[in-house]
């Protein structure tokens, strides 16, 4: 026997579909659940970024704006704001001698160490580059200096350049030649400091170099060896294009890192002899921190600010077009 279900029918003026109400009223809780979680993603972001915009803001954005204040003011001894002087502290700086010495010396730095430092990290990146046996001895060897600090190091060379007792004099007298003055000698002071810093940033700039050589494809290189091509038209047609982004970024960091070149600075030679070392760093040091005129050197720091400001957009400007993007 089979029995039939009851079906009740829904009454005249009961509609199957939902209520234009009901249909209005869930499209817009969707909108309104979207922005709540938008809005909650939004303040969960901002939370995890506070603590370092506090440590940006407390050494970073609070320094530059203390220097842009302490410019516009003389300072007494004490190193204390006595009195409003607006853009002389600009003024003077532009017109004194010492500030073009130490900029001419701050290029004849960078002049000294950027390419020389990048052309050194190439050829021993270009030589410890290939998949030989006893490489990575080498790789290791020639990162060392990245792990040496900038005081360590400086002490290490000042027993090297020691007049009598350093190894470089002890060699120089093997061939017969006379010893040499390294660091008091205003005609070596420079060169000095350059050949030092070029060491000390050997390390990082060989990284660098040895991971853009790295990056480079090996079918890229089997196509060259098919055609024909030497080990020196392969390096300068297609090793050097390939990693001109690193070279570029190379160039970049080091010519900032020569403008701020400080520490072996004052270890080694106190800017002398002679001024012949006193770089823009270290004169903002003397007149900020040693004759107490913090206006003075805050004026200093900010055209330095400016000055590797404009050279930075100058790279990104033209030297970025010849960078080749794969």
């Amino acid at each position: 026997m089979i029995m039939e279900k009851e079906f009740t029918l829904p009454s005249p003026g009961h509609s199957l579909t939902p209520s234009v109400s009901e249909a209005q009223a869930s499209n817009e809780t969707k909108p309104v659940s979207i922005k709540k979680t938008k809005r909650k993603e939004i303040m969960l972001a901002y939370a995890c970024l506070t603590p370092s915009l506090l440590i940006f803001g407390l050494f970073l954005f609070y320094p530059l704006l203390k220097s842009v204040y302490l410019s516009l003011f003389l300072t007494d001894p004490q190193g204390r704001v006595a009195e409003f002087v607006g853009m002389d502290n600009f003024r003077e700086i532009l017109t004194s001698e010492m500030f073009y010495k130490s900029f001419g010396n701050t290029l004849l730095f960078i002049l000294l160490t950027v390419p020389t430092g990048i052309a050194a990290a190439v050829l021993l990146a270009a030589l410890t580059h290939n998949k030989l046996k006893g490489m990575k001895v080498f790789r290791f060897i020639f990162s060392l200096p990245m792990a040496v600090s900038v005081g360590t190091g400086s002490m290490i060379w000042m027993i090297l350049y020691h007049p009598t007792l350093g190894v470089l004099n002890y060699f120089l007298s093997l061939v017969g030649t006379q010893p040499i003055q390294w660091l008091t000698d205003p005609k070596w002071a420079m060169i000095s400091i350059a050949l030092m810093t070029v060491w000390m940033n050997l390390g990082f700039n060989y990284i660098l170099m040895l991971s853009g050589m790295q990056g480079v494809s090996e079918d890229i290189y089997d196509s060259t060896k098919i055609d024909g091509s030497g080990p020196f038209r392969t390096f300068f047609r297609i090793t050097m294009p390939l990693i001109s982004p690193t070279l570029f970024f190379t160039s970049v960091v080091s010519v900032i890192g020569a403008f701020q070149a400080f520490g072996q600075i004052n270890i080694l030679t106190k800017g002398g002899p002679m001024n012949s070392t006193n770089v823009m760093v270290f004169n903002i040091y003397q007149d900020a921190f040693v004759n107490f005129r913090f206006g003075i050197g805050s004026a200093q720091a900010l055209i330095l600010f400016a000055i590797i400001l404009l050279l930075t957009v100058f790279q990104f400007k033209f030297v970025e077009k010849k960078v080749h993007y794969q």
